[in-house]
């Protein structure tokens, strides 16, 4: 199996995202060509940003991507180019999709992301934390939860 790390002067990484990008008001404007379309606009965005698309998939009115990029390219960042470049080029190829939005964006201001792991779980990597450093009386000196909001 081949490394899937990215390798930089001083870092190897591994970051993994799934993204959902919702069609503006939902609109279900996404066709077999249209997502044919956005594959390839997908693949060139790959071969100019640091950007790998592991996966790509839709339903008519949202899509999925799972990314891999690097640690310079925040969620947010990867977030704006994949809605930005996608839209300009896809209105560019399908002029009747923006008349479908009344003129406007093709996604929603809003979108999905997640983190993904490819080699643990989140048990796993505390499991991992907690028996460093045994030898040297490892002591843990926070065990907060994965809630950010409430």
């Amino acid at each position: 199996m081949a490394d899937e790390h990215i390798y930089k002067r001083h870092s190897k990484t591994l970051l993994l995202y799934h993204i959902v990008l919702p069609i503006k008001y939902r609109r279900p404007l996404i066709t077999e060509a249209i997502g044919s379309s956005l594959k390839a606009i997908c693949l060139d965005l790959s071969d100019r940003y640091e950007i790998n698309f592991l996966e790509i998939g839709y339903e008519s009115d949202h899509v999925h991507f799972l990314v891999q990029s690097i640690p310079s390219y925040s969620v947010s960042e990867i977030t704006m180019k994949l809605k930005s470049l996608t839209a300009k080029e896809l209105f560019r190829q399908y002029p009747s999709i923006k008349k479908q939005l009344w003129g406007g964006n093709l996604w929603t201001s809003g979108y999905y992301a997640n983190t993904v792991g490819l080699y643990s779980s989140r048990d796993v990597i505390q499991q991992y934390v907690s028996n460093q450093g045994k030898e040297k009386e490892y002591k843990k000196i926070h065990d907060g939860q994965l809630s950010l909001f409430d």
